[in-house]
């Protein structure tokens, strides 16, 4: 029986678009980064199984239902049965080994997506503020203060922004990055739709994510996490380039003399750990 359908399984998958295949997930790929082809294969496994137990609980039902009805002429109540152990103990055993399996495997690709790189190839930090972002590139010593995205006023469509005024995060393409998540004002999440992940960024607190951007192309990004009036303009976008081309956009913010690190003192936080009381000399300052 195995071969007949292991055929059938697959002429099916065969005929699949790339969306279907990966689960009707954003992107045209598992390629995107390293951690996304093992977040589509859990996604798309789990749903495999998921419909399975589906068909044979529907199944069920539907056989329960034809079989057992009620025929022209009875009258009263079926035979009532109590305290089947045999199906009593199928029904207790097969969801807990479905929880079970589903709570390894994905404790199991969280520990490979949370793990933090011992000396990864760039470093950035990224400060979420209502409503854009800052990005400092730590070991080229420069850094993006990016504003918020302004409306197209030369675009008839309606809500139309100006392309121009994305904060774009530049990033080598087959290099390991980690990026450290701060913020300066509220909670936000950094939100790279194709990566197929995202983390909040609280303030007083630094997140990380590690990863390899596997693919050349320019992805969307936006805050996940309510943060105010301007939530849905906090977008931004990550392109994701040669060597050449990174070295070369670090090269112009620092000939644009954007060096060094925009850090904490730009939070609007002022009651944080470690934040002085306001004297009289810094608001005469």
């Amino acid at each position: 029986m195995a071969a007949p359908l292991a055929v059938m399984l697959t002429v099916v998958l065969a005929g699949c678009t790339q969306q279907q295949l990966q689960g009707w997930m954003p992107g045209d790929g598992p390629d995107t980064t390293n951690h996304t082809s093992g977040i589509m294969g859990l996604w798309v496994t789990s749903w495999i199984v998921l419909l399975g137990v589906g068909a044979i609980t529907w199944g069920l039902i539907i056989w329960a239902v034809i079989v057992y009805r009620r025929r022209k002429g009875q009258t009263g109540l079926p035979a009532q049965l109590r305290y089947n152990m045999p199906i009593e103990t199928f029904f207790t055993a097969v969801p807990l080994i479905l929880v079970l399996g589903f709570f390894a495997f994905t404790a199991q690709e969280q520990q490979k997506i949370e793990a933090r790189a011992d000396n990864p190839d760039v470093k950035v930090e990224v400060f979420g503020k209502r409503w854009a972002w800052d990005f400092n590139y730590l070991d080229e010593d420069v850094y993006y203060q990016g504003i918020q995205i302004q409306p197209d006023e030369n675009s008839d469509v309606r809500g139309a922004v100006d392309q121009s005024t994305f904060p774009v995060l530049h990033l080598p393409v087959g290099k390991e990055v980690e990026i450290a998540l701060e913020s300066r004002d509220v909670i936000h999440s950094f939100w790279v739709i194709e990566f197929l992940y995202k983390k909040d960024m609280i303030p007083g607190k630094t997140n990380y994510m590690t990863f390899v951007p596997e693919r050349i192309g320019e992805f969307e990004g936006k805050c996940a996490e309510l943060c105010g009036e301007y939530h849905s303009m906090m977008l931004f976008k990550v392109k994701v380039e040669s060597q050449e081309d990174y070295d070369a956009y670090i090269e112009s913010l620092r000939e644009e003399g954007k060096t060094g690190r925009v850090g904490g003192e730009y939070d609007a936080n002022s009651n944080q750990p470690g934040v002085g009381v306001p004297t009289n000399e810094s608001h005469e300052d």
